[in-house]
């Protein structure tokens, strides 16, 4: 992932985050990602999941018949 930045690259980022952020937003900072990320891999799971699951079940009916729910 690093590979094409190098090792420069990532102290000077590593800097410029400790300048912007200061040291002590810095954990709280790489929480939040990290949710961020856990929460983006989890939904794209369950998708995946649904989707499998919908092609395993076979075609379905699209449109259901509802009940006629106009006010009289």
């Amino acid at each position: 992932m690093f590979n094409s930045i190098g090792t420069p690259g990532f102290i000077l980022l590593a800097i410029l985050a400790l300048l912007l952020f200061g040291p002590n937003k810095l954990p709280e900072l790489g929480r939040a990602v990290g949710r961020t990320f856990r929460e983006f891999k989890d939904g794209t799971r369950e998708v995946l999941a649904e989707d499998s699951a919908r092609a395993a079940s076979g075609p379905q009916q699209t449109a259901q018949a509802e009940p006629d729910k106009r006010l009289p």
